[in-house]
């Protein structure tokens, strides 16, 4: 599919004025940074739709044995890297309990939740806050945090807009986090040290092996393991959120696990939402240059030659297929690529499509704070900067409330 950057035009005056006003390219880490979309160059997707053997894909039992599994293959391969499926054993300890959190709105768990390979263990510690007037096992918004343990604070003395707990309870759906360092510490030099070299050392030594992203990937579908054993949780209606290299892993953990009913992806940008073939805002080279360690060593080799990337990012997005999946983007955050990220969601459609062929989206970006709810797939683009708030929480549970 050969796109041409000139005729793809978004809507939305805000955001050229927002544009217009910017520079149009930047320098960091050596590198000029373009966001100049008179600049952005045509380029190629991979064919979403084709197997390797050149076969169109036109039904979906072509798509689930054939086709969606080469995909998530060649993400393993050459992005994130191939993650173990194997373990010793896992156990689940509750912590702390308060049978009448949050004023009495809701049940606060604290788990632990401890897995063994090979002599070696990890523990993954679970917030998890569910509401005392459902008389059902609730559906669960499930945080990959990714900042400060402070922003899913258990004890509610502080409160965060990046996690706002009290408003998902009133809302009718459980909430929970855990934090990525429990998996994989979010620095270059250390983020070997747990899931990695504890579990799975192997994969240190392996340039397809999975790094950090994979690590904490990994770590959400341990919680999930958790989910499915907890009455007070509908494990079969869970939603994955992210935001920025959170927003990454969400989209990978629910290509991987598709126990994850749903998948919200924020800001993810670079090697998440965004198309790495525009070349505008992070590049591949950048990330790799500032983040390698989020992704597996062959990734590195697509620095400087990212048409040779056997896949793009609307094929990740198009792996969620047919579960809802929500992405959003911000107008301050232009080295997120916001129009990238809208076109990947528009480039993974024909894969919705083969479930459902009457879902369309606009080919045009939508403007500042009118969302796009179209079935199973939510897009917003909102006034502000890089950041998970208010405004995105609440799109996302309302979006929730007939999708999830």
């Amino acid at each position: 599919m050969k796109i041409l950057s000139k005729v793809l035009v978004a809507s939305g005056l805000c955001f050229y004025a927002t544009l217009a006003v910017a520079q149009k390219t930047d320098q960091f880490m050596g590198e000029i940074v373009n966001y100049d979309e008179e600049t952005v160059p045509s380029y190629e997707l991979p064919a979403l739709l084709k197997t390797n053997k050149g076969r169109q894909v036109s039904n979906i039992g072509t798509w689930e044995k054939v086709r969606r599994p080469e995909i998530i293959q060649l993400f393993e391969e050459n992005v994130y890297g191939y993650t173990p499926k194997k373990f010793d054993s896992i156990r689940y300890l509750v912590t702390n309990e308060v049978p009448d959190a949050m004023g009495g709105r809701a049940h606060l768990k604290e788990v632990a939740i401890r897995v063994w390979n090979k002599g070696n263990s990890v523990t993954i510690n679970l917030v998890l806050f569910t509401p005392n007037k459902s008389r059902q096992p609730a559906p669960v918004f499930l945080l990959i945090n990714n900042r400060g343990k402070r922003n899913t604070d258990p004890t509610r003395a502080m409160k965060s807009e990046f996690w706002p707990a009290e408003m998902v309870i009133d809302s009718g759906y459980a909430v929970a986090a855990f934090h990525v360092s429990d998996a994989a510490p979010d620095n270059k030099t250390d983020y070997s040290h747990g899931v990695l070299d504890q579990l799975y050392p192997e994969v240190l030594q392996q340039a397809n092996g999975m790094k950090a992203i994979g690590a904490w990937a990994w770590a959400a579908s341990r919680v999930m393991d958790y989910f499915t054993t907890d009455k007070a949780v509908n494990a079969k209606r869970v939603a994955l959120v992210g935001h920025s290299r959170g927003g990454k892993t969400a989209l990978w953990a629910g290509a991987q696990d598709q126990r994850f009913a749903m998948v919200v992806s924020s800001c993810s940008g670079s090697t998440g939402a965004s198309l790495a073939r525009r070349k505008y805002g992070e590049t591949v080279s950048l990330i790799n240059k500032q983040f390698g360690y989020w992704f597996n060593d062959n990734y590195k080799q697509f620095s400087k030659n990212v048409d040779a990337l056997p896949v793009d990012q609307h094929m990740l997005i198009a792996l969620m297929a047919p579960r809802p999946v929500y992405t959003t983007n911000a107008a301050q955050d232009r080295w997120a690529d916001p129009r990238g990220s809208y076109l990947s969601v528009v480039n993974a459609l024909p894969a919705f499509r083969l479930y459902d062929g009457q879902l369309t989206l606009p080919s045009e970006m939508p403007a500042l704070n009118e969302p796009v709810w179209r079935s199973v797939i939510g897009y917003h683009f909102r006034q502000g900067k890089h950041d998970l708030n208010v405004y995105d929480w609440s799109a996302v549970i309302k979006f929730a409330q007939t999708r999830l």
